[in-house]
């Protein structure tokens, strides 16, 4: 038994190095030198994608929300099971590199029939016990290539945990920005609405003076009115936000209506964000790693399918003790072993194994197609994302400015109105420019915070892919 033990352990160590199918290599991406957008302004800077990028708002209340969620959005917690799973998993399928012990032991009471038991005793007693070993001799990487798979199985799942962190992180982010803006718009229409009452009392003070006219009191009433009318969908917009970052931090909807029913000021825009470049950014965007981690895995099942078109060799070992006799189990009469070679013949239907590596190949292409497809959304979006950080800034510095005149020239036309230098219709005129010129404003303001948003949510800025990524690399068997 030793010396064919000893001949199998050879043939396998000197076959250990072979493993069938392609070796896994980083397909070569063609990316640009820097992007295309990316004027002056955005110079890259060594270090703006390492901080938490929500943390550059400045906002206590904001962090305190991203943090939370972090730690209990209960679709990151499911997704980060799934990768306690694969891994699990993982572990269970790097112990096929090493032989399989197992001890059994039997018992057995029977009563023959009088036909068969001619010559012996009808009733028998057997007693078994003995330990098993059984290890497949992987001497064509079918076990290693298998391992392999499942390791970069395990490294995208992983990924997709950092990919959804940052998806999570700037959810919660984007809609805090819609939730304060919306406030700062219920702000300018309730301030509106008063200024419009104002106006009322002013025209029918004048009407009582007999210096007015029924219609002028009229539209003062249809202009407040209208004013008044934008109200109910702003506190709408509050409501669906603040139950949106409710349920992003793993609460009930209403959780936080108290916490956040206060308003605040829509956090300042940064005046400029590190882009990179693209090569830095593929390096850093978790959908990207997941996606050429499944191409490595998808590379690995060509091997694993390949190598059924050979022999599988197993080797099995017994030793143990067979008697009719309880006490004697142990004796040296009743020791018994045996070691078994087995050879899987099924690599001879040729047929069903070629379609299973046809199958595979096809499969590796479509990764590969995935891979590439994923690498040009991530420069898209980034391109995309700095085009319309860039222009909404634009926009945004063009409307404050216009805000502010309008504001001045709302102040004018009540002083002239008061005078009676102008009528009534050039007063209304200039109240509703301003409450169209301070509203487009907050909508702006509020659009040019959510895309720097939306630029560090597509430049992966921030540590939680960092965090997941450590999670892969540790999670070699």
């Amino acid at each position: 038994m030793a010396k064919s033990l000893i001949l199998s352990l050879s043939i396998a160590l000197l076959l250990a190095g072979c493993a069938t199918g392609p070796d896994y290599h980083r397909p070569d991406v063609a990316a640009p030198g820097h992007f295309l957008r990316a004027g002056a302004d955005l110079a890259p800077l060594p270090d703006a994608t390492d901080d938490a990028f929500w943390q550059r708002f400045d906002d206590p209340t904001l962090s305190a929300l991203v943090t939370d969620a972090l730690g209990a959005n209960h679709d990151l917690r499911a997704a980060v099971a799934r990768y306690d799973a694969a891994n699990a998993l993982l572990r269970e399928n790097g112990f096929d590199r090493f032989p399989t012990v197992t001890a059994t032991g039997a018992a057995v009471q029977q009563r023959l029939s009088t036909d068969k038991a001619v010559g012996f005793p009808r009733s028998q007693r057997s007693y078994q016990a003995g330990i098993q070993a059984s290890w497949e001799l992987d001497l064509f990487g079918r076990v290693r290539r298998s391992i392999e798979a499942s390791r970069a199985d395990t490294a995208a799942t992983a990924h997709d945990v950092a990919a959804l962190q940052v998806a999570i992180v700037a959810e919660t982010a984007r809609t805090y920005m819609q939730l304060r803006g919306a406030q700062a718009r219920l702000r300018i229409a309730l301030d509106n609405v008063a200024r419009q009452q104002e106006t009322l009392d002013l025209v029918r003070a004048s009407l009582d003076a007999g210096r007015g006219t029924p219609f002028d009191t009229s539209r003062a009433e249809a202009q407040r009115d209208t004013a008044q009318a934008t109200i109910p969908m702003l506190e709408r917009d509050i409501a669906l936000a603040e139950h949106r970052l409710a349920v992003l931090t793993g609460r009930a909807p209403e959780a936080l209506v108290a916490k956040l029913d206060k308003p605040a000021p829509l956090p300042a825009v940064p005046e400029s964000i590190a882009a990179g470049t693209p090569a830095d950014l593929l390096r850093r965007r978790p959908d990207v790693a997941a996606a050429e981690e499944r191409l490595h895995a998808a590379t690995a099942n060509i091997g694993v399918a390949t190598a059924d078109l050979f022999p599988k060799l197993s080797l099995g070992a017994m030793f143990g003790g067979q008697t009719s006799k309880g006490g004697s189990l142990v004796s040296a009469a009743s020791m018994a072993s045996a070691v078994v070679l087995g050879i899987d013949w099924s690599f001879l239907d040729v047929g069903r194994v070629r379609a299973r590596i046809d199958a595979s190949r096809a499969d590796a292409r479509g990764m590969l197609e995935t891979y590439q497809g994923t690498v040009l959304h991530a420069l898209e979006e980034t391109e995309n994302a700095l085009v319309d950080f860039q222009h909404s800034r634009e926009q945004d510095d063009s409307l404050a400015r216009a805000a502010r005149g309008r504001e001045e020239a709302a102040r004018i036309a009540r002083d002239r109105y008061r005078a009676g230098a102008i009528d009534l219709l050039e007063l209304l005129d200039a109240e509703r420019d301003l409450l169209s010129a301070q509203d487009a404003y907050a909508q702006s303001h509020t659009r040019s915070a959510s895309s720097a948003v939306a630029l560090y949510q597509a430049l992966a800025g921030g540590w939680p892919q960092a965090g997941a990524l450590s999670l892969a690399e540790s999670s070699s068997p």
